[in-house]
This record gives C-alpha cells, sequence and structure tokens, in this order.
C-alpha cells in the first residue's frame, strides 16, 4: 500500500465503537459476526493509524449495570486509551435502541421519559469530560412521528430547544471544555424524524440560548438518502462556522440508511468533499460513521476499515493534483470561479446605490457568454480517473 495512502494521526481519522463493532445484524436477519471486544476495537483500530475514537453510552458502559460495573468497563476503556495513544475524539447518547424511546427521546409526549432522556445525556456528558471528548454529538433517531397526529410539531421543537438549553447551560456550569453538535438524518428509525437536513439543523441552532457552542454533525448518508448534495450542506455548514464534526459513510440515494464504507459510492461527489475538507483548513475529527457489508467475518471489517482510510487519502491526493494542473487554473479562470470570491457592490452606501443606478449593461452581450462548465468538470473525471 503507498506510503500516503496510510493514516497518520494528524489525519484526524477516527472511528465508532459501534461501526467497527457491528455485526451484521439488520431488521431481517440477526447477526453475522461474533462480538469483538471494545478493547480489541481500539487496539485493531491503533494498528491502522486511526487517531480517534467514540462512543454512544451504552457501547461502552453496559446499559443498567451497577454503577461499580459500569466505573470498572471506563476504567478498562481510559487505560487502553493510554496503552494505544488514541484520543476520545467525539461522546454521544444511545437515545433510541431502548423501547422506553419509542415515542421519542426530547420530545417525547410523557414528560417523565423526556426528563429521564435528559438525564441520561447528563450522566454521559459527564463521561465525556472526563475522557477529554471534545464534541457532543445529538442524533434524534426517535425525535419524530409516522403519523402527523401524533405531536404538534411546533411543541416537539419547543421541547427538543428546552433540552439543548438546559443542557448547555449544564455543561457552562460545570465548565466542561465542550461543544455540541447535532446530527440531522430525514427519515428511518421513525417516518419523519425532526431536524431532517443540515438546513433544518442551522436553523434550529439560531433559536438557541447557546447556539455560539452548538453546530452540526452533517452525514453523506443522512443528507444523500433525501436526495440532497452532501457537499452543499457540509459548504453551507463551514460558511456559517458551524461545522463541528464530520460523519463519513457512502450511500445511494433514496435507499434506507446503507453505511456504506467511505468512497464505494458517490465517488465523484467525494472527491469534492475531500477537496472542500482539505482546502478549508478543517481541523475536527474525519469521523467513519459506517460498517462492513453484512457478508463480511471480522476480517472483512478490518478490510472495510483500512478502505475507508485508503479512499479518502486517495480522493485527497487526487484534489492536490487538481489543484496543481495549470489547465484546471485556466478553467476556472475561465468559468469565473475566481471572480465569485470579489465583492459585487460591498457594503450599501447612498453614493454606491447611485453609482449601481447610473450604469448600463448590455444584457444581449452578457447572455452570450459561455461559462466552460463542461470542460472543467470533465478535468475533474479525468483526474479522478488518472487519465489527466
Amino acid at each position: 500500500m503507498p506510503l500516503e495512502f496510510v493514516a497518520k494521526p494528524e489525519d484526524h481519522f477516527s472511528f465508532g465503537l459501534w461501526t467497527v463493532g457491528n455485526r451484521g445484524r439488520d431488521p431481517f436477519g440477526e447477526a453475522v459476526r461474533p462480538k469483538v471486544e471494545n478493547v480489541d476495537l481500539i487496539k485493531g483500530l491503533a494498528d491502522l493509524g486511526v487517531w480517534g475514537i467514540s462512543f454512544h453510552d451504552d457501547d461502552l458502559m453496559t446499559f443498567g449495570a451497577p454503577e461499580a460495573e459500569r466505573r470498572a468497563q471506563l476504567d478498562e476503556f481510559k487505560k487502553v486509551l493510554d496503552e494505544t495513544g488514541l484520543v476520545c475524539s467525539m461522546a454521544t447518547t444511545n437515545l433510541f435502541y431502548h423501547p422506553v424511546f419509542k415515542d421519542g427521546a426530547f420530545t417525547s409526549n410523557d414528560p417523565a421519559i423526556r426528563r429521564y432522556a435528559i438525564q441520561k445525556v447528563m450522566r454521559n456528558i459527564d463521561v465525556a469530560a472526563e475522557l477529554g471528548a471534545p464534541i457532543y454529538v445529538f442524533w434524534g433517531g426517535r425525535e419524530g412521528v409516522e403519523s402527523a397526529s401524533a405531536k404538534d410539531t411546533r411543541d416537539a421543537l419547543s421541547r427538543f430547544k428546552e433540552a439543548m438549553d438546559f443542557l448547555g447551560g449544564y455543561v457552562k456550569d460545570k465548565g466542561y471544555d465542550i461543544r455540541f453538535a447535532i446530527e440531522p438524518k430525514p427519515n428511518e428509525p421513525r417516518g419523519d424524524i425532526f431536524l431532517p437536513t443540515v438546513g433544518h439543523a442551522l436553523g434550529f441552532i439560531s433559536t438557541l440560548e447557546h447556539h455560539e457552542m452548538v453546530g452540526v454533525n452533517p452525514e453523506v448518508a443522512h443528507e444523500t438518502m433525501s436526495g440532497l448534495s452532501f457537499y452543499q450542506g457540509v459548504a453551507q455548514a463551514m460558511w456559517q462556522d458551524k461545522l463541528f464534526h464530520i460523519d463519513l459513510n457512502d450511500q445511494r440515494p433514496g435507499r434506507y440508511d446503507q453505511d456504506f464504507r467511505f468512497g464505494s459510492e458517490g465517488i465523484k461527489d467525494h472527491f469534492f468533499l475531500v477537496r472542500l475538507l482539505e482546502n478549508s483548513g478543517y481541523q475536527g475529527a474525519k469521523h467513519f460513521d459506517a460498517h462492513a457489508y453484512r457478508t463480511e467475518d471480522v476480517d472483512g471489517v478490518w478490510d472495510f476499515a483500512r478502505g475507508c482510510i485508503r479512499n479518502y487519502l486517495a480522493l485527497a491526493a487526487k484534489a492536490r493534483e487538481f489543484d496543481q494542473d495549470p489547465r484546471v487554473a485556466e478553467a476556472l479562470a475561465y468559468t469565473g470561479v475566481p471572480a465569485l470570491a470579489v465583492p459585487t457592490v460591498g457594503p450599501y452606501s447612498k453614493d454606491a446605490a447611485a453609482g449601481l443606478m447610473a450604469e448600463n449593461f448590455d444584457i444581449d452581450t452578457l447572455a452570450l457568454r459561455g461559462f466552460g462548465v463542461e470542460a472543467l468538470d470533465q478535468l475533474v473525471i479525468d483526474h479522478i480517473l488518472g487519465i489527466a
């Protein structure tokens, strides 16, 4: 394997315990792989040069177990992190698996369930702080409906905001150095999930009391399954300084959540995504939230993990080649890409407005302009295919 396609800590690649630990169970069939202990998962990732590990509370500590048992599991996790040098890059709460959450967590119609959900998050925020996790992700997988008659969405969003405001206050009161990231998804497991897209989440965040500490954790599959451009969603999150974390995987549009190996399907889309992440100076975790195919044994899981890393690094190399190609620079200039970075009118003033109103535009001549996007896009394909 070429040296440039091997992970290094500075790449900030991370995996969740639930990703390499996924046993291939689905709604139609039982697990196809044996359970691998967390210690072995972490050591396997360290062998691949991975930088970070993330977890749900119930991945790490047995749900409902006595506190002494949970403490022992947490201490074992901390010990293996110290031994391998991996960092805890993100933490989150499982508010979707247990039957108590079948009507939602923060947005359940039962106030006692809502209070329990917030308490469960508080307990795991304490764990995240102990482990030094800088990001805490909120995926509201059960926050939604199958029937619009079941909830008033306006009230549900008020309860979602209430929970986020309360938890933000808890983090500030404790003095924890943790930021929140909301992970949007349109559907599955609920028929319709609240905050279904990056745009919905960004709009919601602006209403929060502690909005400065809340961003988004967009996922390739979640935007793609609804037919939206993941690249565009990530770019807007960056533009608003709200890309706090990112989930990398792959997905075919219009399907259920597939969580395929990163770079295994939408290669052109991923080329632009990787180029954006690499050129923007993004320093957060590049988190692979994906699963090996159900066909795989345990060895196949490590092939999957290596593939995620290899595909990202290969696309990063392709993006560098593309940006260094003088033909690309010429085509970008012809298309006018650099000109889009130049302000159109600048800040408003009466003089600027008067000057603009005095201009004359020959729109027939302007309309004759071609933008050369066909040639530019073919250069993208040439570089991806290695025929540039």
